[in-house]
Formats: structure tokens, C-alpha cells, sequence
């Protein structure tokens, strides 16, 4: 196990952690790698990603491209985990947004309802600021 990685057996089973997308999944399933990102061009995705907090599940859900509304699962790992590189290091040194992704399934273990999404003039902001950084492929 690298030194960024958490085992899935060490404190970090502990923590609750999230996934937010439009996915419609049920407690059971799994979330796994090789299936079309969520997010930027929705290349093949190498890893699933989850979180530690709920805002963050929040901003997965209301940016996650596809159909249907927004929902937000907790999740098990089934492997180690790391830190997400595309939050952390120098955009937000420490890990604030509790932010990791795993070469390993997440477990769905139950869905957050009743969750309030941030205003849409925000949610909007970020959709026109996620375009500005990452061509879109026309898909």
C-alpha cells in the first residue's frame, strides 16, 4: 500500500463517506471503476470517488452530467483509498473537502434524502467555471 492510501480496514472505515451523481443505484450495488465519468469528457473513468462530506457529495450531485435529479449515497470502500489529486495538494492543501478516490468498488449503503443543493446562480457559476477549464467533447 502506498503511503497516500488508506486502508480500507483503518480508521478511514470509520469516517461516513458519500458519493453524490445522478445514478439511480440501491443499497448492495457497486460503484466501480470503467464506466463513463460523471464529469469532463466522461472518458472511462480509472477510479470512483467519494467523500467525506456532505457538501462535497452536494457539488458531486448538482455537477454530475446525465438525466434525473441529483442523489447522494453513502458508501463503503472495498479497498484502500487516497486523496483525491484533482482537490487536493495545491488547490486545497489538507484535504478540506475530505475528498478520495479508490482503484477499488464503493458499496452503496443507503441514499441521503431530504439534502438542500446550493442556490442555482451558484451551481451555475461552477457549471460555467468547470467549462472554462476542460474542452467539452460533444457528448
Amino acid at each position: 500500500m502506498r503511503s497516500e492510501e488508506k486502508a480500507a480496514t483503518d480508521a478511514a472505515c470509520s469516517q461516513r463517506f458519500y458519493h453524490g451523481t445522478r445514478a439511480d443505484l440501491k443499497p448492495g450495488d457497486l460503484i466501480e471503476p470503467g464506466y463513463r465519468s460523471n464529469f469532463g469528457k466522461r472518458n472511462k473513468a480509472g477510479y470512483v470517488y467519494l467523500t467525506g462530506t456532505l457538501d462535497a457529495a452536494i457539488w458531486g450531485a448538482e455537477l454530475a452530467r446525465g438525466e434525473g435529479p441529483g442523489r447522494i449515497y453513502t458508501v463503503e470502500p472495498a479497498g484502500p483509498i487516497a486523496d483525491d489529486p484533482n482537490l487536493t495538494d495545491t488547490k486545497f492543501p489538507g484535504n478540506p473537502t475530505q475528498s478520495y478516490r479508490s482503484l477499488e468498488p464503493l458499496r452503496v449503503t443507503g441514499e441521503c434524502t431530504g439534502w438542500h443543493g446550493h442556490p442555482p446562480e451558484m451551481v451555475q457559476a461552477m457549471k460555467d467555471r468547470i467549462m472554462h477549464l476542460e474542452p467539452l467533447d460533444g457528448s
